[in-house]
């Protein structure tokens, strides 16, 4: 098989790490705050709709 060698992802041309790293920070931010979102709604069924 050929030898493809090691990839050099610092080196990549077109690589953005730190737009990587604000895209993945937002999605933690929204998954956080979307999972808050819907216990907050659980709770509140269970209090009103009992």
């Amino acid at each position: 098989m050929a030898d493809h060698g090691t990839a050099a992802y610092a080196t990549a041309d077109g690589n953005d790490l730190a737009a990587h790293e604000a895209t993945y920070r937002s999605f933690l931010r929204l998954a956080k705050f979307s999972t808050a979102a819907i216990a907050a709604v659980l709770v509140l069924m269970a209090i009103f709709l009992t």
